[in-house]
């Protein structure tokens, strides 16, 4: 009898919503085909042991004990501790392969598809179920939590459940969302920089939230989530320049997200209207809130003189990836982003469900 277990985890791009989650906003997120996907058959022993060949490296994990972390986002004995914490523990060993298609420390949310994978293949090596949302949560745990990270939910809901999605994380349970347009036609675009992610990260939400902070001290009745642009307008006025950019540019990005959300609660939904909020989106995480890239902003340019309708960078920025929405052009405008000096990929959004 095969006993081969396999299980994946997505990458994400944002749609929109990028730097909003951790605000208490909400986003809208789509799953991408790039996965990491773990293969195992059981040891007969009490050692997980991992072969993770796309990066030359192998680990073997007792079951039996909590497990100390080596370095800061120590993920793979990280789910193993939390799993364990809740009385998840498999009753033998397994040897595993991981394998990859999504850019490393990209943007596209590598590390949280291989969290999402690694909590499934070992629920399911327990025969332990749990629904995508769960998942979900025991990957964050994993992932941000047990480090003391700053980021959000976003990635591990998009690993965990396919589609596109829209995500409000002030709800209990989360709102989750699923719209019913899948756009076809996006090309990721890796533009080669490495990104320190966590320090981004850092930074934004700091300057974020010192935003909405002078805000909240000087009109405690203006609410980030639902007050009007214009309400804002006094307070603006008074911040210094720095925070005025912050406070604009993720008030602009709250609506945007509406809107898109808007659009795509229809399948015929209008492309170049998609196009013209992802750019925007863009140019207010570039100019605004800081975190794109020269060369992120010159590979949205080149797709877009390329034939995309728009784009936006993907992710925490500081480097990274970007992405082009650009259906009919996906060739042309692949080829534009390797001449820019960018890595290419054609993307496919999977169904939810899978």
């Amino acid at each position: 009898m095969d006993t081969t277990l396999t299980t994946v985890g997505y990458g994400r791009i944002c749609l929109f919503g990028e730097h909003q989650d951790y605000l208490g906003l909400p986003v809208l997120a789509a799953a991408v085909q790039l996965c990491i996907t773990i293969t195992g058959t059981p040891r007969g022993d009490r050692m997980m042991a991992l072969d993770l060949p796309d990066i030359g490296a192998t680990h073997a994990y007792p079951l039996d004990a909590e497990l100390p972390y080596a370095h800061d986002r120590d993920y793979l004995p990280a789910v193993l501790n939390v799993l364990r914490r809740d009385g998840v523990v498999p009753a033998t060993g397994w040897a595993c392969t991981v394998r990859g298609t999504i850019p490393i420390n990209a943007g596209t949310s590598s590390s949280s598809a291989l969290v999402v994978a690694w909590v499934r293949f070992l629920l399911a090596a327990a025969g332990v179920t749990r629904t995508p949302a769960e998942v979900a949560l025991l990957a964050n745990r994993a992932e941000v939590l047990e480090f003391g990270e700053p980021g959000g939910l976003m990635d591990h809901y998009a690993a965990a459940l396919g589609g596109v999605h829209y995500l409000d994380f002030r709800h209990t349970p989360a709102l989750v969302e699923p719209l019913p347009a899948l756009p076809d036609g996006f090309v990721l675009g890796d533009s080669r920089e490495p990104k320190a992610t966590t320090g981004v990260l850092r930074r934004a939400r700091d300057e974020a939230e010192a935003a909405a902070a002078w805000v909240q001290t000087r009109e405690p009745a203006l609410n980030l989530r639902t007050s009007p642009r214009a309400d804002f307008t006094a307070s603006a006025a008074a911040m210094p320049a720095p925070l005025r950019r912050k406070l604009e540019g993720n008030l602009v990005n709250r609506d945007l997200c509406q809107q898109g959300r808007r659009l795509l609660s229809d399948p015929d939904f209008d492309p170049a209207v998609l196009g013209a909020l992802l750019l925007e989106h863009h140019r207010r995480l570039s100019e605004d809130i800081g975190v794109s890239t020269p060369k992120l902003d010159r590979l949205v340019q080149a797709a877009c003189a390329a034939g995309a309708l728009g784009g936006k960078m993907n992710g925490s920025g500081g480097g990274g990836c970007m992405f082009a929405y650009a259906p009919g052009r996906e060739d042309a405008v692949a080829a534009a982003l390797e001449a820019a000096g960018g890595r290419a990929y054609r993307l496919t959004i999977p169904p939810a469900g899978w």
